[in-house]
């Protein structure tokens, strides 16, 4: 019998609280029976919601906090107030301490990568963390790190981000030497920052075992899917984020507009809908929920927090993942080869 994958989720965390989180746990268990979860909340609210659900509870075990970290709340608050005590800080903890292979958050990004980097500090040669992100693209789906952890980028941290990124892509694409390309304002190597064509100098010299470094790649070349993990720092990947979901409900609005605009369009629906659902699948934003934090002494995977039960399960189906087909070995492993790493 294949050994439990065990995740701890802050279940007060997110919009929407335990009225999410337990619902999307119960889809993940459906779909990973070998789930076991170590849930962290308000047990007066959170135990009636998972009362409701007999097999989650049977694979649960329910730890009471009295704290939740607020979404507007600062990361030096979340970490003066709720060390050791709020739903976040037990859930990253449980990690750290063993009792999980895996946390999940759907609560306030800057809170929770304080809450990890305090809790698990980072793994030795890395200076920041990563949030790594999975990309619809019109070849499948690729990698994007760092969507939003740290601002700004030396070349030394996007060698580091390349690295962890592929070990990522290797568990996620089942890829021996994933593809990897540095984001840029061009495609030529004198384009660009200076940290960001030093990291290309390195990563094309060092010829690293587990990496296939196809050089600077452009906007458009997220959506085309035209490499494996997309490398960029902080502050332009989550604009890029964001900019991708915002296009993406523009464009739902824009069709639904159009196919509801005359008679022809509404009777053009009905021969294509089968063509939009498709579609609609593809773009929906809750297939590729959750965001891997990179860097850490353990697995985190932050939700986003206003999504429903099936973003949540996804992403805690992006933690199981992590965990089962153990990604920290992985980064381990491929960090031995860090240019960076062996000079600092």
């Amino acid at each position: 019998m294949p050994k439990p994958v065990r995740i701890s989720l802050d279940a007060m965390g997110g919009d929407h609280g335990p009225s999410i989180v337990i619902p999307g746990a119960a889809l993940a268990l459906e779909r990973h029976p070998d789930l076991r979860f170590l849930m962290f909340g308000n047990e007066a609210i959170v135990a009636p919601l998972l009362n409701a659900h007999p097999k989650l509870k049977e694979a649960t075990e329910l730890r009471h906090t009295d704290m939740a970290i607020a979404m507007d709340e600062k990361p030096s608050q979340a970490i003066r107030m709720g060390r050791g005590k709020s739903s976040m800080w037990r859930a990253v903890q449980a990690v750290r301490d063993g009792e999980a292979d895996a946390a999940v958050s759907a609560g306030n990004t800057g809170a929770l990568m304080a809450t990890a980097k305090v809790c698990l500090k980072t793994m030795a040669h890395i200076e920041r963390p990563a949030i790594a992100a999975m990309w619809p693209t019109t070849r499948g789906e690729s990698i994007v790190l760092d969507v939003g952890a740290t601002i700004g980028a030396d070349a030394g941290h996007l060698v580091d981000m390349a690295i962890m990124g592929a070990a990522m892509a290797r568990i996620v694409f089942d890829l021996e030497r994933p593809t990897v390309g540095l984001l840029n304002v061009g495609t030529e190597e004198i384009k660009g920052i200076e940290a960001v064509k030093e990291a290309g100098r390195i990563l094309k010299e060092s010829n690293l075992p587990n990496i296939d470094y196809r050089g600077f790649v452009e906007g458009d070349d997220i959506g085309k899917g035209t490499v494996d993990v997309v490398v960029t720092e902080g502050f332009t990947g989550n604009i890029a984020l964001k900019t991708a979901e915002g296009t993406a409900k523009q464009i739902g609005q824009y069709l639904r507009s159009a196919m509801s605009r005359t008679l022809m369009a509404k009777i053009g629906y009905l021969f294509a809908k089968q063509a939009f659902n498709a579609l609609k699948d593809k773009m929906d934003p809750r297939k590729v929920n959750g965001g891997v934090f990179l860097g850490l002494e353990g697995v985190v995977v932050k939700s986003h927090g206003g999504t429903d039960d099936l973003g949540f399960a996804s992403a805690i189906d992006v933690a199981y993942d992590m965990a089962h087909f153990e990604l920290m070995n992985t980064i381990r492993s491929m960090l031995e080869h860090d240019p960076v790493g062996q000079t600092a």
